[in-house]
């Protein structure tokens, strides 16, 4: 599975990239026809601490599953839009047996 990453207005750490990598290969374990991931990470110009903002969008065959969180951090961020990417995984899985 192919994974873009990109940063708007910084540079992410090595780190953060593995991270976000290493999460993100937990969708396609979950359906094989999981073509890749684009994940976007942004700052909120909000002065709240909560202004870290991961937009992921998974695309599968037919059509893509997207999920934006935001949260303190950006790996907070990230793992809460995993999870709810996971849930949506779990539907498109269940419609397509249910065809």
């Amino acid at each position: 599975m192919k994974v873009t990453i990109s940063s708007i207005h910084f540079k992410a750490d090595v780190k953060l990239e593995d991270f976000i990598r290493e999460k993100t290969a937990k969708l396609s374990n979950l359906f094989d026809g999981v073509i890749g991931c684009d994940v976007t990470l942004k700052v909120d110009a909000a002065s709240n601490n909560e202004n870290k903002i991961a937009e992921i969008r998974v695309m599968i065959p037919g059509n893509d599953l997207f999920a934006k969180k935001q949260a303190r951090t950006f790996e907070e961020s990230v793992d809460n839009a995993v999870d709810a990417l996971k849930r949506q995984v779990k539907k498109h899985k269940e419609k397509l047996k249910g065809m």
